[in-house]
């Protein structure tokens, strides 16, 4: 799968790119710090990603910001996009589906949690028939 992980905390994508590697997966990691570094991408004219990995959390513009964004894109919009945030925050999560997620993931403090949740997504995504861009 191509993936599309925006985040602009360096040490999580150090995580995610060691868990990919751990797990010995040929997913192909796509990489923008915040939400306006991302639309750059996704309009750029490049094959789009099959799935956005979202932190909500970030600068310039914020996950919310960005799904607005991106699901208002009549070529974008069926992208699905998994929230992969700390934020526990109910209104964050209702807020998210309302805009149209696919998932939303609470990164575990633990990395072996980490590495397991991460498998599982990566795993659900790569059995689904996907949007190929």
């Amino acid at each position: 799968m191509n993936i599309l992980f925006i985040e602009d905390d360096m040490i999580e994508t150090m995580k995610l790119k060691r868990t990919i590697s751990k797990l010995q997966l040929k997913h192909n990691i796509t990489e923008a710090k915040n939400g306006e570094e991302a639309l750059d991408i996704l309009q750029s004219g490049n094959t789009l990603p099959d799935i956005i990995l979202l932190d909500l959390n970030m600068p310039r513009m914020s996950g919310t910001e960005f799904l607005s964004v991106l699901k208002a894109d009549e070529k974008l919009k069926f992208l699905p996009t998994i929230v992969l945030t700390t934020s526990e925050n109910r209104a964050d999560l209702l807020e998210c589906y309302r805009i149209g997620i696919a998932g939303y993931v609470i990164k575990p403090l633990k990395y072996e949690d980490y590495e397991t949740k991460l498998q599982s997504v990566l795993n659900y995504w790569d059995n689904n028939e996907l949007v190929k861009g």
